[in-house]
């Protein structure tokens, strides 16, 4: 099935009760676990592609295999960016198939997080993604992911978190109360009483970045307070790492198959774990008949060209490809050529948008223009347009 929309996906758990879980993935074998957990759960889930991670994998590759999954799926499925850090970011992420975009820019003053988070905001929003906004300052302990967030805690306070949902419109907010990305040290404390306020407040889905370490009653209480989404990856990474390191113990030198076995199940044990303990386990199918499919639009167009010759009629394809593809929410550029010579139209542009909001932002977009009004229609104005939804 196609992937959900998010915004839906996340009201769902915030009305009902219950967190998403967001599992960061640096590998198929994550993939694999993490999918294999959703479907016995009979949960919804979120697929996550941290920016800080891409340097292990490439983004492409992961995402395809991403939409792959939740193409294959019977349960709920939402792809999204996180902690991505600027306006590109979040554009390559659109683009490549994410339905939900995070901007971290919560280690700057708040004017300039603000100022940051709305400009993606504007962006996403014409492109029907919507956004997760940070404030507050999540830091790192200890474990793998602990140095990509250097510094000390500063707390979301219920004021800042106001005056920030009103001026960048976020759809979802994470926010700081006490936990940290990687490993706890110690008895972790969280200020559950600002969670309240801020949830009073604010009334959107919550997220709470860095879970690995937290007891069950306190994820409890997280969600209880508004949180409908929780950012995990340090205790997947610990598992399967774990089963790495038995694997290596039990006998001769192996090779990467061998000593990477089961790690698929390491994976999906510790992701069903936190299904079934966040209350999203059981709600796959509540969510399938409540919340919208997250569907390409077809943009297609038809024409003859007059006053060029072929060769620079592909030469005008090639530049579109490369223009257009740059624009928010445009998936795939494709262009062709009539397969016979005496067709009524002999060329076709076949261009992909992520949401049908899209039509109306690759419209006004000023790259759009530019090449449509000074290059395409002067030649190609014999042509048909028309936008399809696909029905499955």
């Amino acid at each position: 099935m196609p992937t959900i929309d998010i915004k839906d996906m996340l009201q769902h758990a915030y009305q009902n009760g219950y967190a998403v879980g967001a599992f960061d993935l640096v590998s198929l074998e994550f993939l694999e676990g993490i999918m294999e957990a959703a479907e016995r759960c009979r949960s919804p889930v979120i697929l996550s592609l941290a920016e800080s991670h891409f340097e292990h994998y490439n983004f492409e590759l992961l995402a395809t295999a991403a939409e792959t999954a939740a193409q294959q799926s019977t349960v709920p499925v939402a792809i999204f960016l996180d902690h991505g850090t600027g306006l590109d970011s979040a554009i390559r992420a659109i683009n490549g198939g994410c339905n939900g975009v995070m901007v971290d820019a919560s280690h700057h003053a708040l004017p300039d997080n603000i100022a940051l988070t709305r400009q993606v905001v504007e962006m996403a929003h014409s492109c029907g993604v919507p956004v997760e906004g940070e404030l507050g300052y999540v830091p790192g302990v200890e474990g793998e992911d602990a140095e990509r967030h250097p510094g000390k805690i500063c707390y979301t306070t219920v004021e800042e978190a106001r005056e920030y949902l009103r001026q960048t419109g976020v759809d979802f907010l994470a926010v700081s109360i006490g936990t940290v990305h990687g490993r706890m040290k110690g008895q972790p404390e969280l200020d559950i009483e600002r969670l309240e306020e801020i949830n009073r407040a604010l009334r959107i889905p919550l997220v709470i970045h860095g879970g690995t370490g937290l007891s069950d009653a306190q994820f409890r209480k997280l969600v209880s307070n508004g949180v409908a989404k929780i950012n995990y990856y340090t205790a997947l990474s610990d598992a399967a790492a774990q089963q790495i390191l038995v694997n290596s113990r039990t006998g001769a030198t192996k090779g990467y198959t061998q000593l990477t076995k089961g790690t698929i199940d390491a994976v999906r044990a510790e992701a069903e774990r936190c299904m079934r303990l966040w209350g999203s386990a059981g709600q796959a199918e509540a969510v399938l008949q409540s919340c919208r499919p997250w569907q390409m639009i077809e943009h297609l167009i038809i024409y003859n060209v007059s006053g060029i010759d072929d060769q620079q009629a592909g030469q005008m394809a090639a530049e579109g490809r490369r223009i257009l593809s740059q624009i928010p929410g445009v998936r795939h550029v494709l262009t062709g050529e009539a397969v016979k010579q005496d067709a009524k139209y002999r060329f076709c542009w076949l261009i992909r948008f992520v949401h049908e909001r899209v039509i109306e932002s690759y419209r006004d977009h000023p790259e759009h223009l530019r090449f449509a009004d000074q290059v395409f229609r002067p030649v190609a104005g014999d042509r048909i347009s028309i936008d399809y939804k696909l029905v499955h």
